[in-house]
């Protein structure tokens, strides 16, 4: 049984995992909305609000990049940049619920379930 056991695998180890979403995250901040399956958008969901809030809660913009660059998944260094400047405006008086999944039709090769994840304005 999986009782309280968090997160989704998605058929790769921890390192590959890590990897990807530190591309999928960075990729989501650089262009704002990006299309993949609906089991990493909801995985990245989770993610991406960690981040926001940990920047809205640091007061000094060098410790922001430096706790933003020491994360579980280390985001690249513009995607921080980005986040702790323009998000941090749009997003100051939001608590939670920075992203939107809209689901898509299913994949033709695959039928996998897709999914675009995007900012909310």
């Amino acid at each position: 049984m999986k009782h309280l056991q968090k997160g989704r695998k998605l058929g790769r180890v921890r390192n590959q995992r890590t990897a990807l979403f530190r591309t999928m995250l960075g990729s989501l901040i650089m262009q704002e909305k990006i299309k993949t399956t609906e089991a990493k958008a909801k995985e990245m969901k989770a993610m991406i609000d960690i981040l926001i809030n940990k920047a809205k809660l640091t007061k000094d913009e060098v410790k922001k990049i430096a706790v933003l660059r020491e994360l579980r998944v280390r985001i690249p260094l513009m995607a921080v940049k980005k986040l702790t400047g323009e998000f941090l405006d749009k997003f100051s008086k939001r608590g939670s619920g920075y992203t939107r999944i809209i689901k898509l039709a299913p994949r033709k090769g695959d039928a996998a379930k897709i999914a675009v994840i995007e900012f909310v304005d």
